[in-house]
């Protein structure tokens, strides 16, 4: 005799209240939907009294898959645009913007500064002084080219 052979309703009632209670300590949206399987077959297991284990795992299976894709779906939806979506990526807040060289790009690596913070660049070699414009970012790495005019834009 082995623990699933005493499975009851309960167990998937307490296995979906764990479920959910761990969307709250690690969020991602996926421990709520297969908590909610969990509890519907709880549910399902009440109503048909007698259903064998590997039925009611059959029927959180399915349900998770339901469930899931349908949460996902969802929340797709639901999804709304940001005023800042470029705020968790502060690299591509300076794309556009112009800077100064305070040191040489050699070999297709260099270093800039802006405001308060050295980043670190690629692009053509240029000299110490010279303008840039932030193409692009890529992680930390701001990805330069030089403006038309050496002192400006």
């Amino acid at each position: 005799m082995s623990f699933f052979d005493h499975l009851i309703p309960w167990h998937w009632m307490i296995l979906g209240v764990v479920l959910v209670v761990l969307e709250a300590l690690a969020p991602g949206v996926v421990f709520l939907w297969l908590g909610i399987a969990a509890m519907i077959t709880g549910l399902v297991a009440f109503a048909a009294n007698g259903l064998s284990w590997e039925f009611q795992t059959l029927i959180f299976a399915g349900l998770s898959i339901v469930s899931v894709t349908a949460g996902r779906m969802w929340v797709k939806r639901r999804q709304t645009e940001s005023d800042h979506p470029t705020l968790n990526r502060r690299g591509e807040q300076y794309v556009g913007r112009s800077f100064t060289l305070s040191e040489p790009i050699v070999n297709g690596i260099g270093k800039l500064r802006v405001d308060d913070t050295t980043w670190k660049i690629s692009g053509d070699d240029l000299p110490e002084g010279r303008r840039v414009r932030v193409v692009g970012a890529n992680g930390t790495i701001l990805r330069v080219e030089a403006t038309e005019t050496p002192d400006g834009d």
